[in-house]
């Protein structure tokens, strides 16, 4: 469990907020990816940034699913230069990275090979974060995902030091993200949520974040999703997105993430499909183990049901989990992705080796039940 100090701005109409953060900061880096730099409020935001008259470098080219050469490049195209703030608008990669180079450029970094080796930063830049999609959370956790193509798979750099000074949640940055975005992305931080409620690490702390953030979410979710400019709902999906980042600083995922980080690392299929295929077949799975907890979540799903015996809301949850996948028109099976079923062992071998993951899980698993939900998805 890690303490989050970070200050958070939120609401329609905030930008203009960040302005008194800038006070005295005379050279600041930007982080972004090529879409979300030219989306008008990321233009305002990046006019509040020289409006004193500080130095800014941009950095608009972070790729999906970044791998440690990506953030090894960029480290070399910036040198030796130094920052008084680090600010990051984007999506979950985009913000993994700035809370990355936060800590690489500073004076006492480690260094990316020795971050990647285990070793601990110390100290990092002040930094800003700003969620461009509602669903990684990373603004609020102290995980940054690195993909490291030479064995396929991800890891993740971990430490409270990465944790933001400032978090500002607009809902205008997320409302030009296509459905498909949006779902996927609203389904991962689902995933964050429900993981981390039925953990074995679970807690007082992580279980209040999480059943907030889930209350957020169920009621929302299909609504920013058929409704892109509909401000309300946007924020309250930035808002469950941030509780589940919160849940995991708290405590962690489990098996969603577990069985899909080899499909990230591999196939590189963007991380929330990825999470959506396997949430209902790993779901059916916990839910024995987490039949309580299940039924406390049933109750908080727009018209549910509450009369039913909590075995029959443990099971109704995992039931409309796959059917809110089908209605946000999100994949359900690997086959139409491309990813061939002779890998299964393959992808069983690399799930079961994410320890740090399996470990929190209600319920241990061997290989064959690994391979089992695999074979769930074809």
């Amino acid at each position: 469990m890690v303490t989050i100090n970070s200050t958070l701005i939120s609401g329609a109409g905030a930008i203009p907020a960040i302005a008194p953060l800038l006070a005295g900061k005379e050279k600041i880096l930007l982080v972004s990816d090529g879409n979300i730099i030219k989306l008008a409020p990321t233009q305002q935001i990046r006019a509040l940034l020289t409006a004193n008259g500080a130095a800014l470098q941009l950095i608009d080219n972070v790729p999906p699913e970044p791998s440690q050469h990506d953030v090894a490049n960029i480290l070399q195209g910036l040198g030796d230069s130094t920052f008084d703030l680090v600010v990051g608008i984007g999506g979950g990669s985009v913000l993994d990275v700035a809370k990355l180079l936060s800590v690489l450029c500073h004076p006492a970094s480690p260094g990316l090979s020795a971050l990647l080796k285990g070793d601990k930063p110390t100290a990092r830049v002040t930094s800003l974060l700003i969620p461009a999609t509602a669903g990684t959370g990373s603004e609020a956790t102290p995980n940054a995902i690195l993909a490291i193509p030479e064995q396929d798979i991800k890891i993740g750099i971990i430490s409270p030091v990465m944790l933001p000074d400032y978090v500002a949640l607009l809902p205008e940055l997320t409302t030009s993200m296509p459905a498909h975005i949006a779902s996927s992305t609203g389904i991962d931080a689902l995933c964050h949520l429900i993981e981390c409620f039925t953990a074995t690490i679970a807690n007082p702390v992580s279980d209040n974040v999480a059943l907030m953030g889930l209350r957020k979410l169920l009621r929302n979710i299909e609504t920013a999703v058929n409704e892109p400019h509909n401000l309300t709902a946007r924020l309250e999906m930035l808002w469950a997105s941030y509780y589940g980042g919160a849940a995991i600083a708290h405590a962690g995922t489990h098996l969603v993430h577990a069985l899909s980080y080899p499909l990230g690392g591999k196939y590189h299929l963007p991380h929330g499909v990825a999470n959506a295929i396997l949430l209902a077949p790993c779901m059916k799975v916990v839910r024995p183990h987490a039949v309580e907890k299940f039924a406390l979540v049933w109750d908080l799903v727009p018209g549910a049901d509450t009369t039913l015996s909590n075995e029959q809301k443990s099971l109704a949850l995992v039931e409309w989990f796959a059917a809110l996948v089908k209605r946000l028109n999100l994949p359900d099976n690997l086959e139409a992705l491309g990813v061939p079923r002779e890998d299964i062992p393959v992808l069983s071998d690399a799930a079961l080796n994410v320890k740090r993951l399996m470990n929190n899980a209600p319920c241990t698993l061997d290989h064959a039940q690994v391979q089992a939900i695999y074979q769930t998805l074809f």
